[in-house]
This record gives structure tokens, sequence and C-alpha cells, in this order.
């Protein structure tokens, strides 16, 4: 039995993945949980995302096999099992179940939707999911062809997510242990010790962007009114227990491990004829100009790619990364991957990826002489230049070769920066090859 839910939360607050818990909470007393619960992050371009466009899909049955630890909700250690056995259930009972959970923990701008099924949709719904913007009629037909029983509020805008999350077929995934805040905590001020946070980061290396080390900064605690505490994500389950246990925080309410599609770059089209507003894509080219500025503080290069001069833009949350758009020069060769946005049609700029660089040749108002090296001097206009101490004349101009402060290599944004599905050089077994702290170049 699968449960899939989305588009409950809003800006104001509440999450979806709290609503997931509830789920759980509110079924475990009759089913077992079979498999993590997933958090499967779509189309980050989507116009009327809340935070990270998360849908939440939750598998239920009869566990047997091995069973693991993957939180506590009520006081209670919460387990999955890896696989199920064969059981009936009334569905319109645990739907009646769950409706009351939906109305109580949604926003009232939000439209949710929530499914009960036996099948997972196709999975050319969840690469629509992430490459796409989708209508709620785009999924009905795929709903009723798995005979899914639905409850919406408003548009139901939600079954879109609910249904391109089931749809998801891991190939690369990672996990993120939530903590949740007590109730009466919601809305305040959070407390979370930062350098627990940093202790953790470099005892367990399977974890990744809950620390930025180059700022000294937080990234694993949202800012949001949300009931969510903070979320530690890695790449091995058995590593987030443990680390968890070392962030020193407010007392917790509950805690659940997702396994999601954070950090795995699903999101990128990298096979395309032309680029369509509102998706992400893996763009190579070769720079056509100097970076330039704008009023806030972003930065734009343009690049020739085979569809076309193409302007990407880093911009001022993604702080130092900017920098290395100001070390490019034309004629660099180099990929990037972001969205590409409709108005202003920019690429917004995740990753970067100099793939060449040319040599930063200057001209010099006057060269020096080659027979002695000294600087030569002007004989008046278009007469070129004349050695003073040994006589020798040329109309050439000096040049100079000057050092290029950027080499090879992919770089990011600092860890606040990045989005849900970007997946960090550290997944990629990689390290950015310079760091540009205050090398702004006015």
């Amino acid at each position: 039995m699968f449960v899939a839910v989305d588009d409950t939360d809003s800006m104001r607050g509440n999450c979806t993945t709290f609503l997931a818990t509830e789920i759980i909470r509110e079924l475990s007393s009759d089913f077992d949980l079979i498999g993590n619960p997933r958090l499967i992050r779509l189309n980050p371009a989507v116009p009327w995302k809340t935070r990270g466009n998360g849908s939440l899909v939750m598998r239920f049955g009869k566990g047997r096999g091995q069973r693991h630890l993957i939180g506590e909700i009520d006081g209670k250690e919460l387990f999955c099992f890896d696989e199920s056995d064969d059981f009936e259930y009334d569905r319109d009972k645990v739907l009646s179940r769950l409706i009351p959970l939906v109305n109580r923990y949604h926003e009232s701008d939000a439209d949710p939707g929530l499914f009960i099924s036996d099948e997972r949709p196709d999975e050319s719904f969840y690469f629509r999911g992430l490459f796409t913007i989708m209508k709620v009629d785009d999924v009905l037909d795929e709903l009723k062809k798995i005979k899914a029983s639905i409850f919406t509020i408003g548009c139901g805008r939600g079954l879109i997510g609910a249904t391109c999350g089931l749809s998801w077929c891991p190939d690369d995934y990672t996990y993120e242990l939530l903590a949740y805040r007590m109730p009466d905590k919601w809305g305040t001020e959070r407390y979370v010790e930062p350098s627990t946070i940093r202790e953790m980061d470099f005892t367990y290396e399977t974890t990744f962007n809950s620390w930025e080390e180059r700022t000294h900064k937080v990234a694993m605690v949202p800012a949001t009114p949300c009931p969510v505490l903070y979320g530690l994500r890695g790449d091995d389950m058995e590593d987030l227990i443990p680390a968890s246990f070392m962030i020193k925080s407010e007392r917790k309410y509950r805690w659940v491990i997702f396994l999601t599609n954070q950090g795995t770059d699903d999101h990128i089209i990298t096979q395309y004829e032309e680029m369509r507003p509102n998706a992400s894509y893996l763009v190579q080219g070769k720079v056509v100009s100097n970076a330039r500025h704008i009023k806030g503080g972003h930065t734009f290069i343009d690049i020739e790619t085979k569809c076309g001069i193409v302007t990407c833009g880093a911009y001022e949350p993604s702080k130092e990364f900017r920098y290395a758009f100001d070390r490019l020069i034309p004629g660099d060769f180099i990929e990037v991957m972001g969205e590409f946005r409709e108005e202003p049609a920019t690429l917004n700029v995740e990753k970067l990826h100099v793939i060449s660089i040319v040599p930063d040749i200057q001209k010099t108002s006057n060269p020096r002489c080659p027979v002695c090296g000294k600087r030569m001097t002007s004989r008046g206009k278009d007469q070129g230049f004349r050695c003073r101490a040994c006589h020798t004349k040329t109309k050439e101009f000096g040049t100079e070769e000057r050092t290029r402060w950027i080499v090879p290599g992919w770089y990011e944004p600092p860890t606040a920066a990045r989005r849900h599905l970007s997946k960090p050089l550290k997944r990629m077994g990689l390290e950015q090859p310079c760091e540009f702290v205050n090398s702004r170049i006015q």
C-alpha cells in the first residue's frame, strides 16, 4: 500500500514531511513501514513551489526480513522493513483516517493532493516532474489507471508531485534525518549549537551540506517558521543517527530518516536540441564576454553554445562563487549547470566546470627592447618605438601575459546557497581547486 502526498505547506509554516510523520504515526498501529519514507524533490523551477518542491511517499504493509531503526515518534522507536508479506486492507477506512490529518496540517493557500495506491505510476512521470511544468490533468488518467483513491483540497495540485514522487525508481539517492521541534516552539527562534555541527561534519565524512567551513556558517537549520529543527543529509543511513547525537540543540519532538533524491543532479537535462524556460540544463560553451555586475551584487557572463549565446548568472546569495565568474575571460571553455529562466533569459548557475583557459595577453603601451630588455619609448603617433639605450626600433606594441587566477576544475556555491537537488562536489569525489573569498574584481 503506497501513500503519496504533496503541497500542504507554505512560506508561513507547516511542512509536508511533518505530515508524513503524522501519517506514519496514525497507521503504525495497523501496518509496518516498508522501506524508508521518501522525500522526492521535483522541478526547482516550478513557479508555485514553497521551499524545495518536495513530495512525500510511504509504503505500508506487513513487514518481513531485516528491520532498520529510522526514527522516533512519540518516544517510540520507528523501524522499517525491507519487504512485505501479502495482506488485505480496507482502503476506504485508511483514507478516512488520513483525511483529517491533511485537513489539520495544511496551509490555507496550499492545494494538497493525497492518494493511496497498490501500484506505482509509470517511471516517466518522475522525469516529467523534474524537467517540465505539469498540470493536474496530466496525472489524472495515470491515477485512474493505477486505481488510486484520491483526496484533494483546492485545485488538488499536490496530486502532481505525489504522482511524480511515487514513480521515482532510485538510481542515485541520499538520506536525510529530519528532526522536528516541540509544537510549542514552532515559529520561534531555533537553538542549535553551531560548534557541534562543525564537529559532527568533520567526524562523519558521509554527511554533506551541513556546515560551511569557509565562513563558519550552519547550513542544515531552516530559517522558516516550519516544524523542522534541522535536516542532516548523508550518503550512509547508518551514520546519520550517531551523527545527530553529536548535535546539541533544543529538545527534539521526533525524528525520521527519509530516502531522498537530494544531491543527485537528477533535475539536470543533459541531452537536448533547444532550451526551454523553467527547466535545468548542463550547458557547454566558450566564454565571449567579461563578467559584468548589476545592482544587488549579481554577476553575469555570456557563453557561445550550440543553442546560441546564453547569459549565465551567479546571484548575490552565492557569495564568493560569483568571483569565479570575475576571473573568466573570452576564450575560456566552460560548462555550467542551472535553471534556465524565461525573463530575463538567463541560466541561473548552480555549478561551474572550467574545462580550459586561454592565456591572458594584454597590450602594453611601450614594449621592451628585444636586444637589451629596457623599456622602449614612442617615436610619435603611428611611428612605432625606439630604444634609447641601443637604438633598436620596432612598430610592434608590447604584450604581457597576466597571471590567471582561475584554473580548470569544478566550482560550487557555499553550502547554504546550494539547491536541494544540486550534487555537491563532495559527492562527486572532487574538491574546488581555488577559493575566491574577498577577491571581487571591481
